[in-house]
């Protein structure tokens, strides 16, 4: 069968789905990636065909966003930027209400979605969908133009999550009742799909059904027809550095000179993207040069700046994690998805410093309740005395090690990407319409 991909413009997103689109392709099925010029090359890095529509979009360009005029039409959007105020990583019970899903779908709709894959582009790529002729579309969570090439080529479609189902949770609020009746999903959804001669159906929002890479005691309580898969860390192209190996205790959380090792992450897309971190690197770093551990800090000059940097700390300016982490006996990171799930996959406690975007703060939560690692609960007014005693915490605590260790077997008993794809066969050939 034919499959067509389609991330959102930024690498950390294609990554999340070279594993799943490879097993596709081992299996012997035609693959394409269709992608915004911003991530052309690194599909093409990875050894995948793609399909370039629209124009570049510059998702660095989301910085300005933060302050958008579009969002601020709500009494709710005060004393913070809106995102921050309308924060579509809630998910606790008591906030979350028909009015404040709404709220925020709107907001995001708005200033995200809609600018994330413009018309022109959405037109662009339906067509090539209607050409080529997909049996199925995987669609990244972000990017429902791929929903809607779905929809109008006939073939089956389901999203792939990069991490918590965000927007299914929303959804089942919104849809849930108490007396909310504007759905700016639909709204905008609707009148793209009526472009094409086709209606609106939830199925543009959510999928036929969901690919859900996150363990089940981690994941959102959300309805419909999920399909879990393995997450398998892909990092891009990289070269594994010799130091990485020094360490006598390697695959043991210990590094060179036999002092545990810690890694620190802030993530690539936020310095790509956003431009800059939310966390003071300099209280970060403070805090982990006042610890008898060995630190790998995967940092730039830009997230630098003018940092004194302690003398256990070794600055990298990027590493593969998946080939770090296994030496590693403690991660410190933002919650990204992608260093979340890859040091669950490696059962390595985590300390999470939240960058308060998407769902960083709900899966430290998550996380924190199944006590495999901590949370910093004041991203803003992180200390470095307050972050070294969460640090030494998970490095002393044998439970937090036990507990990581727990969630890795959990993603071991999940079907890998390549037992998956006899499942996504028998769903394409129940759900596509041509």
């Amino acid at each position: 069968m034919r499959v067509l991909f389609v991330p959102s413009a930024a690498k950390s997103h294609v990554h999340a789905q070279v594993p799943l689109a490879w097993a596709l392709r081992a299996a012997g099925h035609d693959v394409v990636v269709a992608g915004q010029p911003d991530i052309v090359e690194e599909v093409q890095r990875v050894g995948l065909s793609v399909f370039s529509f629209g124009e570049r979009l510059g998702l660095e360009s989301a910085r300005s966003s933060e302050h958008s005029d579009d969002a601020a039409d709500t009494e709710e959007v005060q004393g913070g930027t809106w995102l921050d105020v309308l924060d579509i990583g809630e998910v606790r019970p008591e906030r979350l209400t028909g009015r404040y899903a709404q709220s925020v779908l709107s907001a995001w709709t708005s200033v995200v979605f809609q600018n994330m894959v413009p018309d022109q582009a959405v037109d662009d790529l339906v067509e090539f969908a209607c050409g080529w002729g997909p049996d199925l579309v995987v669609w990244d969570a972000m990017t429902f133009a791929g929903g809607v090439a779905g929809v109008v080529s006939g073939a089956a479609h389901a999203r792939l999550l990069f991490g918590l189902d965000l927007v299914g949770g929303l959804r089942g609020v919104l849809l849930g009742g108490g007396g909310v009746v504007d759905d700016p999903l639909e709204e905008w959804l609707g009148w793209t799909l009526g472009r094409f001669g086709c209606g609106f159906s939830e199925e543009v929002v959510v999928g036929q059904w969901t690919v859900d890479p996150v363990p089940g005691s981690l994941r959102l309580p959300v309805g419909g027809l999920s399909v879990p898969v393995r997450y398998v860390p892909f990092n891009g192209a990289s070269v594994v550095p010799g130091w990485l190996g020094a360490g006598a205790g390697a695959g043991a959380g210990v590094g060179g000179g036999g002092r545990r090792r810690v890694c620190v992450s802030l993530g690539v897309s936020h310095r790509e993207v956003l431009g800059g971190d939310r966390v003071r690197v300099g209280e970060l770093l403070e805090g982990l040069g006042g610890l008898d551990v060995e630190v790998v800090a995967t940092l730039d000059a830009s997230q630098l700046g003018g940092v004194s940097v302690p003398e256990n700390v070794r600055l990298v300016d990027f590493v593969p994690l998946d080939v770090l982490l296994p030496s590693c006996a403690a991660v410190v990171h933002h919650g990204g998805a992608g260093t979340f799930q890859t040091a669950l996959w490696h059962g390595v406690p985590q300390v999470i410093v939240p960058d308060m975007r998407w769902d960083t703060a709900a899966k430290a939560d998550r996380l924190v309740g199944c006590g495999a690692g901590l949370r910093v609960d004041d991203v803003d007014g992180l200390s470095a005395v307050g972050l070294r005693g969460l640090v030494r915490r998970v490095l002393e605590e044998p439970v937090f090690a036990q507990r990581a260790a727990g969630l890795r077997r959990e993603m071991m008993a999940m079907p890998s990407p390549a037992a998956a794809v006899r499942v996504l066969e028998r769903l394409t050939e129940q759900h596509r319409r041509r």
